[in-house]
């Protein structure tokens, strides 16, 4: 496994991490916790030290889950970074596209109380990362999250502050960074073989400020695994029966043939460790987060660390 500081004011972490979001027990099919537990202690087997969750996964499910393997293991050198403002807390019986009852939330007081409820769950004194969750723009350009983050660093519950930047607005939020980066320390952004769009300005301007960037969707769901096709389907408690539907998957079959050269070129690995290296080939980009329910899952995924990002010379093959 490979090790990078996390931007310029970052904490030092493995470039693969564990993304934390499957085990929660929610929109993801069906889990077995003793399993997500051995798949954890699996990644930190296998040099892990960076795990990424949120209090809405499984609603505190996945950070409870974290907070019994690091009793069992000790923190050591782990970091984990959690997140606040899908509030599950005070939702109405409403269904979020099929994430459940939640709703955004991003006034000062409820980031804060937010973020003390999963030092509670995860028995922490000081959350090492705490990111806002994905909010809309409109929520962004209000005063308060930023109040909460910079409150939380003050009164040492929070050692870093970042924001998960919303899945296919990269460009349009990127002057929020511009905005509030000597309050951020990283940033988690959506990129994968598929979707490039951070490349055209977030990812500039992340190297511009030494902002940490967090790589999600990494496997597109699970599509940049090769296990899926036009024709899978998904249970009704998995988000993927709408993020990987009919007419994405066949988009997304369309697109594939245009990084096949890449996948030709590394023949001899699988393309989750292909498509994997390449998420954090690019300068900008320090660690990226696979989610993995299984040791088995998490064991290929860690291949990827121990090879490390795809030698420049060959990402023209996809240009």
């Amino acid at each position: 496994m490979k090790y990078i500081q996390l931007g310029q004011n970052g904490p030092k972490v493995s470039v693969i991490g564990f993304g934390a979001w499957a085990i929660g027990g929610m929109n993801w099919g069906k889990t077995d916790d003793e399993i997500s537990k051995n798949a954890l202690h699996e990644a930190l087997d296998c040099g892990v030290t960076f795990i990424d969750t949120a209090d809405v996964y499984g609603f505190g499910h996945s950070e409870q889950l974290i907070k019994e393997v690091i009793k069992e293991r000790g923190k050591g050198e782990i970091v984990i970074a959690t997140k606040a403002g899908n509030d599950f807390y005070n939702a109405d019986d409403s269904d979020d596209e099929g994430y459940g009852a939640i709703r955004q939330t991003y006034t000062t007081d409820y980031i804060i109380s937010a973020a003390e409820n999963s030092m509670k769950r995860l028995d922490m004194e000081a959350l090492d990362i705490l990111q806002l969750h994905s909010p809309d723009t409109d929520k962004l350009e209000q005063d308060d999250p930023w109040e909460a983050l910079y409150q939380l660093k003050k009164d040492g519950k929070i050692r870093y502050a970042g924001w998960s930047i919303q899945s296919f607005q990269e460009t349009e939020q990127s002057h929020i960074l511009e905005r509030y980066h000597e309050l951020l320390d990283c940033i988690q952004v959506r990129y994968n073989l598929l979707e490039r769009e951070a490349e055209k300005k977030l990812f500039s301007l992340s190297e511009k400020y030494g902002v940490g960037v967090i790589v999600r969707i990494p496997l597109l769901f699970g599509f940049l695994t090769g296990k899926f096709n036009i024709y899978s389907t998904f249970s009704e408690d998995d988000h993927r029966r709408m993020n990987l539907s009919r007419e994405k998957l066949e988009n997304y079959v369309k697109k594939l043939s245009e990084i096949q050269p890449l996948y030709n070129h590394f023949s001899e690995d699988s393309m989750t460790v292909t498509s994997l290296r390449f998420c954090i080939s690019h300068q900008a980009c320090h660690t990226v987060i696979p989610g993995a329910k299984t040791p088995e899952q998490v064991r290929e995924n860690c291949l990827a660390g121990d090879l490390g990002p795809i030698p420049e010379d060959l990402i023209p093959l996809l240009n």
